[in-house]
């Protein structure tokens, strides 16, 4: 390519909820042969891409692009795009948020699912948690790894053991690397306060991700906490290395893919200050993702790809929200704040 007669265009895109987005954007597009540079900017909700599209127009180019990044629910403008909300989603998203909370509630009365205790997230809502993450916008990036090891390896005729190794080696890291996570907390000496703050910053972070699914504040997206990006991306260009034990290695690494889901409960892992308490947080969370992820990687199901998508969406994030509620309460409770509100 020479570079000399590249150009450099600057999009709009419509569809970024977090920094993964950022990271699946240019993954995809660094992969075509034309691009020599991407630079996507979630503040701005843009993308700046630098390469040789010879005589195109900018609309021509556009196009082109957006064939690449609309199944994945992304879509460029050569304008910035006024934010719009489908109001019309949550018809359908309250009732079976509303349904999906009864049902689990009804659970934890039973006595099958510890779905809310006032001092502690149980297995059965780390689960849920990753049940709902697995649909999130924040798991897009896992979803394109995924996909993308998927092809590379189906053209070479090896379509299961990849996949296979890809699951088995994100289960086991998050069983040893949330152990490790609890290890590390149990270095320190964590009073009644000092576990009301992280339960309290986890309450949070699922306000925030809960909120930020809705899809109804922009500007939500910008504190959503996440790591570095540099590290996402070094971690995202892993799958391109053909190694028999790349799936294995790429699983693995899906422990530090910027998802505010994983990072809640990462934190929560660390005010356990136990190895078997938070490997098997962790290991519930991942389990919570399995279903989604291995239709995804067997058969290319694409949440993104649905016309319901917003109405998904929107059903994970009041779910969310509710959890974020109840943790944020029952964290008052515990440390004498305010007097028990809901006896469940």
């Amino acid at each position: 390519m020479d570079n000399k007669i590249s150009k450099t265009y600057s999009f709009h895109v419509q569809g970024m909820h977090c920094s993964a987005c950022s990271i699946l954007i240019d993954s995809e597009l660094k992969d075509l042969p034309e691009i020599i540079d991407v630079r996507t900017s979630l503040k701005d909700n843009s993308v700046q891409i630098t390469g040789n599209f010879g005589d195109k127009e900018p609309e021509h180019v556009v196009t082109d692009l957006n064939i690449i990044l609309k199944p994945h629910g992304y879509t460029l403008f050569l304008e910035k795009q006024k934010h719009q909300v489908k109001w019309s989603d949550f018809r359908m998203a309250m009732p079976l948020a509303l349904a999906f909370i009864v049902f689990f509630i009804f659970l934890q009365k039973m006595g099958l699912v510890n779905l809310i205790n006032a001092s502690k997230i149980s297995y059965g809502t780390a689960f849920m948690i990753g049940l709902i993450a697995s649909v999130s916008s924040c798991m897009a990036v896992v979803g394109g790894l995924v996909l993308s090891m998927s092809a590379n390896f189906a053209k070479e005729g090896d379509k299961i053991r990849p996949q296979v190794l890809f699951h088995v080696g994100r289960l086991i890291s998050f069983f040893l690397l949330g152990g490790m996570i609890g290890i590390i907390g149990s270095n320190f000496v964590l009073n009644g306060t000092g576990v009301f703050v992280l339960s309290f910053i986890v309450a949070i972070v699922l306000l925030i991700l809960g909120l930020n699914l809705l899809d109804i504040f922009p500007w939500i997206k910008k504190i959503q906490p996440t790591i570095p990006n540099f590290i996402g991306k070094r971690v995202h260009g892993i799958k391109n290395i053909n190694h028999t034990l790349t799936p294995l290695l790429v699983g693995i690494v899906t422990f530090f893919l910027p998802c505010g889901f994983t990072q809640s409960m990462q934190i929560y892992a660390l005010s356990t200050g136990s190895f078997w308490t938070g490997a098997m947080i962790m290991l519930a969370f991942a389990l919570g993702t399995l279903p989604v992820l291995a239709v995804l990687s067997f058969s290319s199901l694409g949440i993104h790809k649905k016309t319901t998508s917003g109405i998904f969406f929107k059903t994970a994030g009041l779910i969310v929200i509710f959890f974020g509620i109840f943790n944020l309460i029952n964290s008052l409770v515990v440390i004498g704040l305010i007097p028990p509100i809901f006896n469940l």
